[in-house]
């Protein structure tokens, strides 16, 4: 199957998007996409038909995200050792009674969640619900729930336990609900959506 430079371009505006939702840093976004671009054309027989072309440019540009968190990760200037075991301060066990039950803070019923996924509105206050987490808990996080990689892929590429990968997803999740429920599903059900 068969691609022109112009039918890579048709896409780029989905990759920019999707690049600068992972990276957070509109220059290296756009860095990332070219280099995207750049790999189809190097080796545009890799591409089967199998799937559109879209999809198959969203897979190589997911990989090279991966390559910069990996890098990311490993600088020592982007994060500290143990930087989300040690300074973050979320304190969720006070969502728990002493059971383990939830306590007065227990999830509000957020109707049909699915229904504000179209939303423009609603990922950008999921991105700043995101842009709260440590930087290490929120890449954790968009590597499992938005690249879909499986946790003992995470944990290879990050060089972290299964245990610090749960907790940290742990975290991440409990963050994500906390804030999408006082900056997202209360005020929808004053009518903001």
């Amino acid at each position: 199957m068969s691609f022109s430079a112009t039918d890579l371009q048709t896409h780029h505006s989905a990759l920019l998007r999707y690049a600068l939702f992972q990276l957070g840093d509109a220059q290296l976004a756009e860095d990332v996409v070219q280099e995207t671009l750049l790999a189809a054309l190097e080796k545009p027989e890799s591409f089967s038909g199998q799937s559109s072309l879209k999809t198959w440019l969203m897979g190589i540009l997911k990989y090279k995200v991966l390559d910069v968190h990996r890098r990311r990760y490993r600088d020592p200037q982007f994060i500290s050792p143990l930087i989300d075991e040690e300074n973050d301060r979320s304190d969720f066990d006070v969502l728990f009674d002493t059971s383990g039950h939830w306590g007065s803070e227990a999830p509000r019923n957020w109707g049909k969640p699915e229904a504000h996924l179209e939303d423009r509105h609603f990922w950008q206050t999921y991105e700043l619900c995101a842009t709260k987490m440590p930087r290490r808990t929120a890449m954790v996080f968009a590597m499992r729930e938005v690249m879909e990689l499986e946790m003992s892929e995470i944990c290879n590429q990050l060089e972290i336990s299964t245990t610090n990968c749960s907790v940290l997803l742990y975290r991440a999740r409990m963050s994500l609900r906390l804030c999408l429920e006082q900056n997202w599903f209360e005020s929808s059900i004053v009518g903001h959506s």
